[in-house]
């Protein structure tokens, strides 16, 4: 996203002297005492300038288009030149012709700024309040009469305390929305028109235009009056614009935002506004996905982004898991293991050493009890003179 510029427009812009006394807004407690003849003259920049190197000759880069503030300090160094030096530092001052000239804390000025203001047909006004107050209240009134406007068409509505634009074609179905918003207990600002100025340090506030003011236009019902229908709570006269939504009708070839890791902006009035796009298309619940976007608009000022969570989850998990060991190319058909026939004998041999059962096997004695389920190791040779020598003790037991 490219740093913000301020807008072109503002230059373009200009109120009287006259206008901007006149704006009860303004809240300071002042009195004209020379240079009525000027009241008409316009102020272009919004913020003021404070004259002190004036007074001593230098005035390279004084904007005669801005007020002129002189504060304590200012007053003070004139009041201790003498009589001539005073009247040449109302000369370099007043010189430039500037809109207005204003002096703060109530001090009354020297005569000769006096008599150099209705020579030069300079506004000069004295202000009781003290510099800090005059100038913050000066901006404000300022920033209200020379902010950049911009007239787009759109709804504006309050969710969650995020003010969210709907733009898209007409008959898209953006006041049909704000409406199911508004049934929610969500606000509407502006329906149809919206009139957006931007206020630093670059932010964008819309309202409605003065005759839409707390109406909607509804295909089928008409003119309706929100405010008469849902009460005072329903609707907002402001609000700044936090998220801009573009409706479109559903399009199968266009590619939509399916993750939401990237952020798109529009501008307005130079500055960038975060935007998303969503496609229409019968069975979708609009209302619901804009409510939804509001509040992932609070996650992310929160510092919360579910998309970009997602992502670094997906990709800790696939550091973490651990490389597959090799394998063989198909083990499930490897065959059996192999037993030899020795191998059979020597492990039931094993066995019936535990039970001392082939111990007489081992002494060379007649085989003994085999248990159930183990190998007689014995052999025919074996069996044989075992049989045989039984047969003999016995003929010896006859004799």
């Amino acid at each position: 996203m490219r740093p913000w510029t301020p807008p072109v427009s503002s230059a373009l812009l200009a109120v009287s002297v006259r206008q901007l006394l006149a704006d009860h807004a303004l809240g300071l407690e002042w009195r004209l005492v020379a240079g009525v003849q000027g009241l008409d003259r316009p102020i272009t920049h919004p913020r003021i300038q404070k004259s002190g190197l004036a007074l001593v000759g230098h005035v390279h880069g004084l904007v005669p288009t801005r007020v002129q503030v002189l504060g304590e300090t200012e007053i003070s160094y004139v009041e201790g030149l003498e009589q001539s030096a005073q009247a040449g530092a109302a000369a370099h001052l007043f010189s430039q012709t500037p809109s207005l000239v204003v002096v703060t804390r109530g001090v009354t000025p020297p005569p000769a700024f006096v008599a150099e203001a209705d020579r030069r047909g300079t506004p000069l006004v004295v202000v009781d309040q003290r510099s800090s107050i005059c100038i913050a209240a000066l901006h404000t009134v300022l920033d209200e009469h020379l902010a950049p406007r911009s007239r787009i068409h759109g709804v504006l509505v309050d969710i969650f305390e995020v003010g969210v634009l709907l733009t898209g074609k007409s008959g898209i179905g953006k006041s049909e929305c704000a409406l199911e918003l508004v049934m929610r207990g969500h606000r509407l600002v502006a329906d149809d028109v919206v009139e957006c100025d931007y206020r630093p340090p670059g932010m964008i506030f819309g309202e409605p235009a003065a005759a839409l003011r707390h109406y909607m236009e509804v295909r089928g019902l008409g003119i309706l009056n929100i405010k008469d229908l849902y009460g005072v709570t329903s609707v907002r006269d402001r609000k700044r614009v936090d998220l801009v939504v573009e409706l479109e009708l559903w399009d199968p070839e266009a590619e939509y935002d399916r993750i939401g890791v990237e952020d798109h902006h529009e501008e307005i009035l130079n500055v960038a506004v975060r935007k998303v796009r969503l496609p229409v298309q019968p069975g979708r619940n609009m209302s619901s996905i804009i409510e939804i976007a509001a509040r992932a608009e609070l996650l992310r000022r929160a510092g919360h982004h579910p998309a970009k969570e997602f992502i670094d989850r997906i990709d800790t998990q696939a550091e973490s898991r651990p490389m597959p060991t090799a394998r063989l190319a198909d083990e499930s058909s490897a065959p059996p293991p192999v037993h030899s026939v020795e191998s059979v004998r020597f492990t039931s041999l094993l066995s019936a050493m535990r039970t001392g059962a082939g111990e007489a096997a081992l002494r060379g004695g007649g085989p003994g009890r085999v248990a159930p389920g183990e190998v007689d190791l014995g052999d025919d040779e074996t069996s044989t003179s075992g049989t045989s020598t039984s047969g003999t003790s016995g003929a010896q037991g006859e004799r």
